[in-house]
């Protein structure tokens, strides 16, 4: 943790840094008790949650069943998800789908008033509750915020990241925080602190996530001296659109469910091959599939054309616009598509309740390793995670609290304070998509060990560069130290499943760094 600054503020409101589906909804589950919420961008605009297209999966129909639900999970994990874990988020996951439609969520039904539900990859049936299409993370975000904005407990600041965590007495008492254009810094002291500032996929030079999710959260919370868990695991979705854009457009799941396939540029259909789920197979099995493609110059393609046509503009929107922005036009022509880092299932290690190793510290969403993840996300459970963890930090929060009211925060930020300089930020995400992504090996990650621990050298001490080098350290060295293939870690020097390994990884950020020091030594 870097020194921290002069300047403070003390509150007697539970602090929650993001404002993505799990920081609004723990939100609205610690009412009436006061909440100040940090977020970077205007709520809405800056967080994964309003990107995800897919859905949320849930047993909703009748021949499905938490207990298949959570089979799946299990079986797409490959060995180290947590079958507790598994059980109690999947038998929630209906009550929580019930709870957002009864806020507003307009999930799309049928003309009995029943859900309409999407397949999507490793899934055994169709359980994925969706809104038109591909606006599921939109739609639902939307919701949530309304009600955030109609419930007086809960203030939010905008346009303020947070770079530190705050300590005393060994308890985690509050977070240092900078506005997004470098002034600051200030202490900012509340009753409890709940990392929901999501993942790590933008520490990728190609990923689907928003610009700001680079790590933060988690390399917050490791710099502070958090146990972290599963940090090898990085899901590449296989399907983000290949146009150049960064970050890149996502090709939802839920099309691959509706039976389009994947070709290559002389048209075959490579996944036939494959898998016996061919495009529907787990994740990491398809983003594979469409990294060698693209490594072998075959140009992958997702092609719509037979099974959606012309339906695609109003039925995927999200994808129809990416596309016409990019120059395709997906009704006569197949989608250029790319592996691209989506999803972290790795991060600060919590407990049932979404407690850290750190006193005072919890975390939802995202930033957390729950176990129910294991090595490969299953589709669509990433925001249910979120909402189940979300409440439950959110109660168990609530037990330690006394107030139901809190005068607002007022916050003056001083002068000073410097963002992440960009041109280390491109190297390192240069680094992560060239040594750790979707193919991995033992010279690969030395040598981004050795390429962090430079840029890290040269970013001065800056808090906001030091929390993505920090996560990416954490990647990298527990990537290094799993020495088997397994879900999304594969590692060409290690192709095979190691039974032994069948268990989830932890790791501290001062384990990970005596890693990277030896490395860096021997490399020399």
């Amino acid at each position: 943790m870097t020194a921290q600054p002069p300047h403070s503020v003390d509150t007697e409101r539970v602090i929650i840094v993001g404002a993505g589906l799990g920081a609004l909804y723990a939100a609205l589950n610690l009412a009436p008790h006061p909440v100040l919420m940090i977020s970077p961008d205007a709520l809405g605009q800056g967080a994964s949650s309003a990107w995800a297209q897919g859905g949320i999966a849930a047993a909703m129909a009748e021949a499905d069943s938490p207990e298949a639900h959570a089979a799946d999970t299990i079986r797409a994990g490959a060995g180290t998800v947590d079958a507790d874990v598994a059980a109690f988020v999947t038998a929630e996951a209906r009550a929580h789908i019930l709870d957002l439609t009864a806020i507003g969520t307009p999930f799309d039904r049928d003309a009995q008033g029943g859900y309409v539900l999407s397949r999507e990859a490793a899934h055994g049936l169709a359980r994925v509750v969706r809104v038109q299409g591909d606006q599921a993370g939109r739609e639902i975000m939307a919701a949530l915020i309304a009600e955030v904005r109609r419930t007086p407990s809960v203030q939010v600041i905008e346009g303020v990241v947070a770079t530190d965590l705050s300590t005393s007495d060994g308890k985690i008492t509050g977070v240092v925080i900078e506005a997004t254009d470098g002034s600051g810094p200030i202490r900012l002291r509340g009753t409890a602190v709940l990392l929901a500032g999501g993942g790590s996929g933008g520490l990728y030079a190609l990923t689907t996530n928003p610009p700001r999710i680079r790590g933060q959260a988690i390399g917050m919370a490791a710099r502070a001296g958090a146990v972290m868990s599963d940090a090898e695991f990085v899901q590449f979705h296989p399907t983000a659109i290949d146009m150049g854009e960064d970050p890149a457009p996502l090709a939802t799941e839920a099309l691959r469910g509706e039976g389009a396939t994947l070709i290559n540029r002389d048209g075959t259909r490579f996944m036939l091959n494959i898998h016996p789920d061919a495009e529907l197979a787990p994740r990491d099995v398809v983003a594979r599939a469409i990294f060698a493609e693209t490594q072998a110059g075959r140009r992958p393609m997702l092609d719509t054309r037979t099974a959606i046509g012309a339906e695609i503009t109003h039925r995927f929107p999200a994808v129809a616009e990416a596309c016409r922005r990019g120059g395709i036009d997906p009704v006569t022509q197949a989608i250029p598509v790319a592996a691209a880092a989506h999803y972290h299932m790795g991060g600060i290690a919590v407990s049932a309740q979404g407690r850290s190793s750190l006193s005072g510290l919890w975390a939802c969403g995202e930033a957390s390793a729950t176990g129910l993840h294991g090595a490969n996300r299953l589709a669509s459970n990433g925001l249910l995670e979120a909402l189940v963890y979300g409440r439950r930090a959110a109660r168990d929060i609530a037990k330690g609290l006394d107030r139901s009211d809190a005068p607002p925060v007022t916050l003056t930020l001083p002068n000073g304070g410097l963002p992440p300089d960009p041109a280390l930020v491109a190297s390192l995400r240069q680094t992560m998509t060239e040594h750790v992504g979707v193919v991995r090996d033992a010279a690969g990650l030395k040598t981004a060990l050795c390429h962090i621990a430079a840029l890290e050298a040269q970013a001065k001490g800056n808090p906001g560069f030091l929390n993505m080098t920090a996560t990416a350290t954490l990647i990298a060295a527990a990537a290094l130290l799993r020495q088997e293939s397994r879900g999304a870690q594969c590692r060409r020097d290690f192709p095979d499943t190691n039974p032994a390994l069948a268990h989830r990884s932890t790791l501290t950020l001062t384990q990970a760094l005596a890693l990277r020091q030896s490395v860096t030594e021997t490399s020399a």
